[in-house]
């Protein structure tokens, strides 16, 4: 008698994942991969993304790179549109564009907001529309999940996070509103917003001994996150196993929500 298929196989699912290359998003990218998806890699550099897709692929999966301007609403549908071509179609999105621009708040330029909100607000929002006609489409549900910040709930003390957090604590409430809106599809919409992950990104913290220090203090568990803490629970929210989990966030921070 064949066993219960696992509540986190991917096999057949196809999955777009926005900033697929970075840090966080390169790690996600293979772990899904890992457990079954065909995976489409999207960024800025379509070298990169090409380069990565054809490491998954030398490794025994199914994946492929396509360039995409963040920046542009345009090139996000054309870039969301070529993969679900390549694939056949899209079960998954997630979404792991974002930055940040440090101003303290009598130092914050219009261009600086409204750069970050095209990276961090608009672009999270055409995504989740490009793929979610695809999904539509498609009629087999799926789930989309996008990358936050432990910032969407928390202010920063002593830095100049003023457009930062503005942003993903908006990107809580889209991650509500399209949960509820997509609902009727089966179609689920959750965020994850870690503390600081273990990247290249993180060097800033590390540089400075005063700072990482502080943060490490600030942490029940007494350290930053690593990429496959951000990787497992994009999948579990990409898996069966949270097809009744929607509109959530989960603060992958260590503990520091409980504490503050």
């Amino acid at each position: 008698m064949a066993g219960k298929p696992s509540l986190f196989d991917l096999a057949g699912a196809r999955a777009f994942i926005a900033g697929g290359y970075g840090g966080i998003g390169g790690g996600i990218a293979r772990r899904l991969a890992e457990a079954g998806a065909a995976v489409a890699i999207a960024g800025r550099s379509g070298d990169k993304a090409a380069t990565f897709a054809t490491t998954l692929v030398g490794d025994g999966h199914v994946a492929h790179g396509f360039p995409m301007d963040a920046g542009s609403v345009a090139d996000m549908q054309r870039a969301v549109d070529d993969a679900a071509g390549r694939l056949g179609g899209l079960d998954i999105l997630v979404n792991c564009i974002g930055f940040n621009r440090e101003q303290r708040i009598a130092d914050v330029t219009e261009s600086m907001f409204d750069e970050m909100y095209r990276g961090n607000l608009r672009a999270a929002m055409f995504l989740a529309q490009a793929v979610a006609r695809h999904q539509i489409e498609g009629r087999r549900g799926g789930s989309q999940v996008h990358l936050l910040s432990v910032r969407a709930k928390l202010g920063m003390r002593g830095y100049g996070y003023s457009a930062y957090c503005a942003n993903k604590g908006a990107l809580v409430m889209l991650v509500k509103q399209h949960a509820v809106e997509l609902a009727q599809h089966a179609i689920t919409v959750n965020g994850i917003a870690p503390t600081v992950v273990q990247t290249p990104m993180a060097s800033e913290w590390r540089a400075d001994p005063k700072r990482w220090e502080a943060l490490l203090a600030r942490i029940p568990l007494g350290r930053v996150a690593d990429r496959d803490d951000v990787a497992g629970a994009a999948v579990f929210f990409c898996a069966p196993a949270s097809r009744f989990v929607t509109g959530q966030v989960l603060y992958l921070d260590g503990g520091i929500t409980a504490t503050q």
